[in-house]
């Protein structure tokens, strides 16, 4: 996503730098083995979400739309950002050289796989951060304000911020080339993935950085909302416990209280937040660190990839914390077990 690496343009000849996962063919294998299950790993779960969602008309419903539009962009990163690291890296394990394309950045060569890749990568994972804010807030409303939900959280208006959260993702994704000509994007050999970077500049300049820190900012300003509301709709959650044990007997508590449903959503999305606030955490910490000169190359290597394996997480979550998801996926999986169900 964002890495600001050395500037200058590698040396065709020069090797992959050494991190403690890539030292050793031993390493290198196991590397390209957990990049190709974690392929799967991501395709596999997030068709799934997607079977489940579009294919069954309980999740016909916002935060259906929601959990489909967070799977499409989990399943980006899938398609297009994990399998151009695996043919790079089995590429330099085969030849004992690298791709000629990683030894340049993209202003050095008029096309880059990285022009590409980077910004699906720094897109996508910007969209799945607005879409777990965007749950959240549907969630809150759902919880305290739930004679309102109907009529605030609709198909049309969801639909609309969908849209509206993949647009602006994208044009953030690809803002660092467009406002900036010091800018570039390059495959790093510490990340071993698309990251932006200095172009052909030897010095790192005050616009560029403050570009490239704009990500970490927007994150997590929008992530620390998130965490506040999440904070906020438990808390609330576990108020009307407490006053259920209380007031069970009195039904006229129960029309202005969230249905049950609405509370266990709230808590998997809570979770949802939890976990992909984890993943992104480094990510931040790093981009900080090499903006004030920390090169942290090892570190470098983890914290992209600890954000990708977050794709392949939510439909784990979804079926431990969802019960209607995880009937839903079984009958999907198990068709043989569904027919003789009906059958008995």
């Amino acid at each position: 996503m964002i890495e600001t690496s050395t500037p200058t343009m590698l040396d065709q000849t020069e090797p992959a730098r050494c991190t403690v996962c890539c030292c050793t063919l031993a390493h290198k294998v196991l590397m390209v083995l957990f990049m190709v299950l974690l392929i799967l790993a991501i395709l596999f779960g997030n068709l799934v979400t997607l079977a489940v969602v579009l294919g069954t008309k309980h999740f016909h419903t916002p935060q259906g739309y929601l959990k489909a539009s967070l799977a499409v962009a989990d399943l980006a990163v899938g398609i297009f950002v994990v399998p151009l690291s695996v043919y790079a890296e089995v590429y330099l394990m085969v030849t004992d050289s690298a791709p000629e394309w990683t030894s340049y950045n993209s202003q050095s060569v008029s096309f880059h796989p990285c022009n590409v890749i980077g910004p699906i990568f720094a897109g996508c994972t910007l969209v799945s951060i607005t879409t777990i804010s965007l749950l959240t807030i549907e969630r809150s409303i759902a919880v305290l304000r739930p004679l309102h939900k109907d009529s605030v959280i609709t198909r049309k208006r969801t639909t609309i911020l969908i849209v509206l959260s993949w647009v602006g993702s994208f044009f953030l994704a690809v803002s660092p080339m467009v406002f900036s000509s010091e800018i570039a994007l390059e495959y790093n050999s510490c990340s071993r993935m698309c990251n932006y970077a200095l172009g052909t500049i030897g010095e790192f300049p005050s616009q560029a950085w403050k570009i490239l820190l704009l990500f970490p900012v927007f994150d997590f300003t929008l992530l620390g909302g998130t965490v506040v509301i999440n904070i906020i709709s438990l808390s609330s959650i576990r108020q009307h416990s407490r006053r259920r044990k209380h007031l069970a007997g009195r039904e006229c508590q129960s029309t202005t209280k969230p249905a049950f449903s609405d509370i266990k959503a709230a808590r998997t999305i809570g979770t949802l937040t939890v976990a992909f606030t984890a993943s992104f955490t480094p990510i931040a910490v790093f981009v900080v660190g090499n903006v004030l000169g920390n090169k942290w190359c090892n570190f470098s290597f983890f914290a992209f990839w600890i954000l990708a394996a977050n794709s392949c997480w939510n439909v784990i979550i979804y079926s431990v914390r969802d019960q209607k998801f995880r009937l839903c996926a079984h009958k999907l999986l198990m068709p043989s077990q569904r027919k003789n169900t009906t059958k008995g």
